[in-house]
């Protein structure tokens, strides 16, 4: 396998053809066949965050293995930025864990997207906004993971957590707004 670089560019309607073939039938190499398209991807955040290509490698096969069962189990509606988020949490688990042992300094770039590049500003962004999500209240925080993290709309939302639908687009709205002002006060500190 090739960690670092993919053999065919990906394509998001592809993407959910091979996904929603792996949802119906169970077929493993559907699902392999659209990791691949990612694995050099994957390895790179991997590699961002464990700081080793021998752990990174192996977390790559580790997340695919995950991939099987939550692939099935969650609604992805857009695979790329769902097995970033999988990717990185799955790391930042290694990394807790403490299965992390040894650490070099690397370069802080590192290209996840064809055209984007995760920078160090945008990552302290995206722990800010992690910090202060779970600032908010109970309610609040579940509407805007299942909104904005999960793409659901308001009646699934509704559906799954039994609020109103006044309830749910108040806690998104007032969930929103909590999380701008902490927001502004992060970056001015």
């Amino acid at each position: 396998m090739n960690f670092l670089k993919s053999q065919s560019k990906p394509n998001n309607t592809a993407d959910e053809g091979l996904l929603l073939e792996y949802k119906q039938t169970g077929n493993l190499a559907s699902l392999a066949a659209l990791y691949e398209n990612y694995m050099h991807l994957v390895y790179g955040v991997c590699l961002k965050y464990l700081h080793d290509e021998e752990l990174s490698k192996d977390a790559v096969m580790q997340i695919f293995e995950e991939l099987i069962t939550k692939a099935a189990k969650h609604d992805i509606k857009q695979f790329k930025p769902w097995l970033y988020v999988l990717s990185r949490n799955f790391c930042l688990m290694q990394i807790r864990s403490g299965k992390k042992l040894q650490t070099e300094s690397l370069p802080d770039f590192m290209e996840f997207a064809d055209d984007a590049h995760l920078n160090y500003e945008r990552e302290e962004d995206i722990t800010a906004l992690e910090r202060c999500k779970e600032k908010l209240p109970a309610a609040q925080k579940v509407s805007i993971q299942l909104f904005y993290m999960d793409e659901k709309c308001y009646k699934e939302i509704v559906d799954d957590t039994g609020y109103s639908m006044n309830e749910v687009k108040s806690y998104i709205q007032n969930g929103k707004r909590n999380l701008k002002i902490c927001l502004e006060k992060n970056r001015e500190r």
